[in-house]
């Protein structure tokens, strides 16, 4: 049985969470073998945030950023993780006092992707504070609040010519009621990166 979403999931800001349900939609377009960017915009195309860098390559450290440019989260890749865990800071900051949450597979061998998120404070990290199921193979992932099946936002890839023939992939992306969407625009920005581009990174 699924239980109920929360009234209000805020972990970057409340400014980003609207008490309504609410559509993103994500665009992936290559640029080149090597950059790559993420657009979030509202379903009438109004970009909300963005994520430009180099996605194709071993870059560990993307930004954010909101409509206006000012960056929102440094997402960075920590270094010799046997997880791929990365860490979202505030602002451009990578100072661990600013670190907001991680975000790191649940297991070392997955054959369906499962990240544990947990907050700055979650030291011990022996319960999740967000699961996150399914990633870009799969066209589709669900957020879950904690290790329970309160479900707080779903992913699912949007499928056309259009996009096709100029080399983007787009996905809609529903924000239940009071959840944060710069927060869930990031762990999908972490997801692909975990599962699209560093799979294969070497675990210590």
């Amino acid at each position: 049985m699924q239980m109920p979403p929360p009234a209000s999931v805020v972990v970057v800001g409340q400014q980003f969470a609207a008490p309504y349900p609410v559509t993103l939609v994500i665009t992936k377009r290559v640029l080149s073998l090597r950059e790559g960017e993420f657009n979030v915009t509202d379903v009438n195309g109004n970009l909300i945030f963005s994520v430009k860098g180099s996605f194709f390559s071993a870059a560990d450290r993307h930004v954010l950023r909101g409509a206006a440019g000012v960056p929102i989260l440094t997402l960075r890749r920590k270094l010799l993780s046997a997880h791929s865990r990365w860490q979202a800071f505030k602002g451009d900051s990578t100072n661990s006092k600013d670190l907001i949450f991680s975000v790191k597979k649940s297991s070392l061998f997955q054959f369906k992707t499962k990240l544990d998120v947990f907050f700055a404070s979650n030291t011990d990290e022996n319960v999740p504070d967000f699961l996150v199921k399914g990633g870009f193979r799969d066209a589709r992932c669900t957020v879950y609040l904690g290790n329970s099946s309160a479900v707080i936002a779903e992913m699912h890839k949007q499928r056309s010519l259009k996009t096709i023939l100029i080399g983007k992939d787009t996905y809609g992306v529903t924000l239940n009621p009071g959840v944060d969407g710069a927060f869930i625009a990031a762990l999908i920005v972490v997801l692909h990166e975990i599962t699209e581009v560093h799979s294969d990174a070497a675990a210590a």
